[in-house]
């Protein structure tokens, strides 16, 4: 009895509907990957796609075996005359179909793996290797807040951004742990949120927020700061430093450190070797340079243009403060892009100063990328992309790195590689416009 079941079931080709029905299945998910994202669709899509596609499994299955579709339209199987039964036809249409069926998704396997395979040196394998270690292991994220200024004077605001956005790159020299970028950080300066609101929508687990207070009269400054686990919204740490204007730089490093501890961070060799790179100056100095950094930030015509002087001080008080001399070609290519001063201006004027870094730093990523920017101003794609490589290995979380790489490479025609990294890029920085 249950043998002529499963022949009555061959017979009406019940088996051959459930294969038919799974492919399909298969490759109608597999497009809903694609195209969710292309149309900006939210996650959950894919979920009740692959509910809808279950649910109706068990439904396929009875009408397969309840139904039979005969050359009279779709009839009832028990209306259906034995010898008028058309199944075996139907069957070898459905024979047919599989095999096309097949013949897609074996299509599909291959381009699939076609498209990632990597083409020559385009994609860092850096890139790749932090992607797969960060889905091995979850690292602490964190985001850093802009510091309030608690200064007498408003105007030292600058100070105080300037403060964190310099101790947010620190942070992000830390291998295990994985930053928020600096725009998105700031986009909720002077908003009033709950900072668990504030990590859901970043993304981050716990959040490092402060206070500074400059005094200049007194030539100290005041810095507070404490970690938050923004799960349950309790301090995890939380210091007081006051200090000598000039031990900023020391307090940016113990800030970073005492936050790795926190979370149960060991700092590896590379590590400190990143730390130790940080570079330092003169506390005047280190002021002019802050305010350089407010005017590039801004990003406005007047500002940026105010910032290249300010950057220019800087670099003739002290020529070797290779932030300065980074921000002075950022501000170039800003200019550049919005065609302020001509790409070949600020080819002439930047390579010169990035060659001279390169040489002292040959690791310096902030410099490979600058320097491919200014490869793609004077049309050298090779160049670029190898500056770009070069680059994502050393720093494969560079937000703008990942994000002008993409856009080189979407715009040489490797859109499903460049939008791999552009949505990288956009993991970092998910409020920043301009990946956006």
């Amino acid at each position: 009895q249950a043998m002529s079941f499963f022949e009555e079931l061959k017979r009406r080709n019940v088996f051959k509907v459930a294969a038919a029905y799974v492919i399909v299945g298969w490759l109608i998910m597999q497009a809903g990957e694609v195209m969710a994202p292309a149309l900006n669709l939210p996650g959950w899509i894919n979920s009740m796609l692959a509910f809808f596609l279950i649910l109706g499994f068990p439904l396929a299955m009875f009408f397969a075996w309840a139904f039979e579709l005969t050359p009279d339209g779709l009839k009832k199987e028990k209306d259906v005359e034995r010898s008028q039964s058309i199944a075996h036809v139907t069957g070898e249409k459905l024979n047919y179909t599989i095999i096309v069926l097949l013949v897609l998704t074996l299509g599909y396997f291959a381009w699939d793996k076609f498209r990632a395979q990597p083409q020559g040196a385009d994609v860092s394998s850096s890139v790749a290797s932090d992607t797969a270690e960060t889905a091995g292991e979850e690292y602490p994220t964190i985001a850093v807040l802009p510091f309030v200024n608690m200064s007498e004077d408003a105007s030292n605001e600058y100070f105080s951004d300037g403060l964190t956005e310099e101790l947010l790159n620190i942070l992000a020299r830390i291998k295990e742990l994985r930053v928020v970028g600096r725009t998105s950080s700031f986009a909720f300066k002077g908003k009033d949120e709950d900072l668990r609101i504030i990590g859901k929508k970043l993304n981050v687990r716990f959040i490092l927020e402060g206070s500074v207070r400059k005094d200049d009269k007194r030539n100290r400054v005041r810095i507070t700061v404490q970690l938050i686990n923004v799960n349950d919204g309790f301090h995890m740490w939380s210091e007081t430093y006051d200090r000598e204007l000039e031990d900023i730089f020391a307090i940016q490093d113990e800030i970073a450190r005492e936050v790795a501890q926190a979370l149960r961070i060991t700092l590896l060799g590379e590590d400190e070797a990143r730390l130790e790179q940080v570079a330092s100056t003169q506390i005047n100095v280190y002021d002019l340079y802050l305010q350089a950094l407010q005017g590039l930030n801004d990003g406005a015509y007047v500002s940026l243009n105010k910032a290249v002087e300010q950057f220019r001080q800087v670099l003739a008080l002290d020529p070797g403060f290779t932030p300065a001399r980074l921000g002075l070609v950022t501000a170039w290519n800003s200019l550049a892009e919005t065609g302020a001063i001509t790409r070949q201006g600020a080819l002439s004027q930047g390579m010169p100063l990035l060659e001279t870094v390169l040489a002292e730093q040959p690791d310096n990523s902030a410099a490979r990328i600058q320097k491919a920017l200014l490869h793609v101003y004077a049309e050298d794609n090779e160049a670029a992309r190898n500056a770009f490589t070069a680059a994502l290995e050393d720093d494969p979380r560079n937000a703008r790195g990942l994000q002008e790489f993409g856009r080189f490479l979407f715009d040489h025609g490797q859109v499903p590689r460049g939008m791999e990294l552009i949505n990288a890029a956009i993991a970092i920085e998910p409020y920043d416009v301009r990946v956006l």
